[in-house]
This record gives structure tokens, C-alpha cells and sequence, in this order.
């Protein structure tokens, strides 16, 4: 079972990831210790050589990451035929303990990532590396859960015996399911859609005010994040059902599916990257005052938030279409 492709894949892009991680860790707390941009000295000018070096290294790493979400999700969906009882990737994701808490860690993964090459990005564009330091520790407190996220997904992708008898998504996301898929799923569809639009249209306006007044900065990163909340509820509540036309189909892994065109990638692409864009604003504000930032993080982030403002509204309009388009009838007019 670990054999295939996809699996090893992810095994060596994690393994070469933590593996980097581990080895730039020394050289980390060295910068940290060390660095100091006005200085001539010999030490200086070779502590600029490994940032450069470092700083490479890291956004290849960091990209990697990025990709491997989808990767790992794709190759769930997959993997879903080779299972009894398995009807998409919540079936092969429930093959042992490790499967959702190896996704889970995974997107908590993903978006820390973008916020480090977003700052990383930043501070390269400065002349004097002003957030060298503070862009090493943050490598340094990322480096554990790195390290955790590699281990749940080694654990769960050992763990995977095709012999085991594994449960559909309908045990998972139902109504009657305990927990808080049950209840987003059991959430009445009209309540449900208004706060899903309205977390939507604060989402991109925030954005947009950002893009045209420069202000609020923290605001986009949190409306950013509450959107993702409030839009995953929203796929698990009544986006599903519409793409299915099933009225109790609430899996939000079966719309990445062919037999239904791949619907979910239209929607997931544009909620990571909108909710990203959007934290990576907020995660670049507190250092707009640092005087060789005034120009880049404003300019930036500036990019970002239009960035996220236009994944949100196109995130919204990709939900619409599907509602329109679905032969299914929830709100009686």
C-alpha cells in the first residue's frame, strides 16, 4: 500500500522538508545570535551567504508544502476504490486514526507556510533584511509541527491495510452524526446561507477597502479566517446538497469526484488561496513601521488583499453557479 506513487511521493517531499528543516536549524539559531546588517566583519558576510542559501532552500520547502495539500487529498479520493466501504476520501481517511488528523495537520501546515513566504517575500525586497531574525524563529517554532505533520502522515499511511473494512462519508457527515458535522450538517439551509454570503461579502470588502484605502489590514486577515470557518460549514450544510441534488448528501470530500466533474476544486482553490491572501495581510501589518517596510508592506499587502478579494468573490460566485445550476429545491419561495 505504500508503494504507490502518490504516497511515496508525499513520504519524500516530507522527509526531504523536515530533513532540510532539521539541518538549517543550527545555521538558524546562528543568524538569530549573530546578525547584525551593519557590521563588515567576516562573520557578517558569511552569515549573508547562508541567508541566501537559507532563504532559498526554505521557499522551496515551504512551496512543497502547499502543494502537498492537495496532493494528499487527491490521493485520498483515490485511493477510495481500494477500500471496503469506502466511497471517497473520508472512507481511505478513516482507515486508521492517524488519517484525519494527518489532514488536519496538514492545512494547519499550508497556511502557516504561506505566511512564512509571504514575510519572507517582504523582507528580501528591503535592503537591509530587516526581519531576518524574526523570520528564523518563526522557521525555528514551525520546525515541531513540521516535524508532527510528517509523523501522523507516516503513521497513517502505514497503517493502511486493504483488508480493513472502513465506513462511508454518510456515518461521518449526516445529521444524525455526533459531533460538529452533524450539527453543521443538521443547520437549517436558510440561516446557514445568509451567514455564509454575509461572511463572504465581509471577507471581500475587506479586501477591497484595503485595496483602496490601505486601512484595515487586521480586518482582512480576520474576516479571512472567519470566512474559511463559516464557508467550510456552508459546503458541509447546502453547497454539497446542490451539487449532489441529494438532500441528505453532505460530504464535502465527494464533490472533487469525476462523476461530478470535479465540482469541489472550483471551490476549494479559490477558498485556500483567498483565506491565505487574506492572513498574509494581517501577518505582514505589524511590521509596516519598520522604516525600510514602509513602502513594501503597504505595496504588498496591498496585493494580497485584492488577491483575497477576488478569490472570495469568485469563491461566491463558483457556490452561486452551483446553487443555480442544481436541479435540487431547498428553499421552498
Amino acid at each position: 500500500m505504500i508503494f504507490q506513487p502518490a504516497i511515496i511521493a508525499l513520504l519524500l517531499a516530507s522527509l526531504v522538508c523536515v530533513g532540510l528543516l532539521v539541518v538549517s536549524a543550527p545555521f538558524a539559531f546562528d543568524i538569530i545570535r549573530h546578525w547584525n546588517i551593519r557590521s563588515g566583519s567576516e562573520r557578517q558576510l558569511v552569515l549573508e551567504r547562508r541567508t541566501y542559501l537559507l532563504s532559498t532552500l526554505l521557499t522551496f520547502v515551504f512551496a512543497t508544502q502547499l502543494v502537498a495539500l492537495l496532493l494528499f487529498v487527491f490521493n485520498a479520493d483515490k485511493m477510495s476504490s481500494m477500500f471496503v466501504g469506502a466511497m471517497c476520501a473520508v472512507g481511505t481517511l478513516n482507515v486508521n486514526v492517524f488519517g484525519f488528523p494527518a489532514l488536519i495537520a496538514q492545512i494547519v501546515v499550508f497556511f502557516l507556510a504561506a505566511n512564512w513566504l509571504v514575510i519572507n517575500h517582504v523582507d528580501t525586497r528591503a535592503h537591509d533584511y530587516p526581519l531576518v531574525r524574526i523570520k528564523y524563529i518563526l522557521l525555528l517554532a514551525l520546525l515541531p509541527l513540521l516535524l508532527v505533520a510528517a509523523v501522523l502522515q507516516l503513521r497513517y499511511f502505514l497503517g493502511l491495510k486493504a483488508d480493513v473494512i472502513t465506513s462511508c462519508c454518510g456515518s461521518l457527515f449526516s445529521e444524525e452524526a455526533p459531533g460538529v458535522t452533524g450539527d453543521a450538517a443538521a443547520s437549517p439551509p436558510l440561516p446557514t446561507m445568509i451567514a455564509f454570503y454575509v461572511a463572504l461579502a465581509l471577507a471581500a470588502g475587506a479586501g477591497l477597502f484595503y485595496r483602496l484605502r490601505k486601512r484595515g489590514a487586521y480586518f482582512v486577515a480576520l474576516f479571512s479566517g472567519a470566512a474559511f470557518v463559516v464557508a467550510m460549514a456552508g459546503i458541509l450544510s447546502f453547497v454539497s446538497l446542490y451539487i449532489y441534488e441529494h438532500p441528505h448528501h453532505h460530504c464535502p470530500f465527494c464533490v472533487l469526484k469525476p462523476e461530478y466533474h470535479y465540482q469541489g476544486y472550483w471551490l476549494y482553490l479559490p477558498l485556500f488561496i483567498g483565506t491565505a491572501a487574506g492572513l498574509g495581510v494581517g501577518a505582514i501589518q505589524p511590521f509596516s513601521r519598520v522604516p525600510s517596510l514602509t513602502v513594501i508592506v503597504p505595496a504588498f499587502a496591498r496585493k494580497l488583499a485584492t488577491l483575497a478579494a477576488v478569490m472570495w468573490s469568485l469563491f461566491a460566485a463558483v457556490a452561486s453557479f452551483m446553487i443555480l445550476n442544481s436541479r435540487l429545491v431547498l428553499l421552498e419561495g
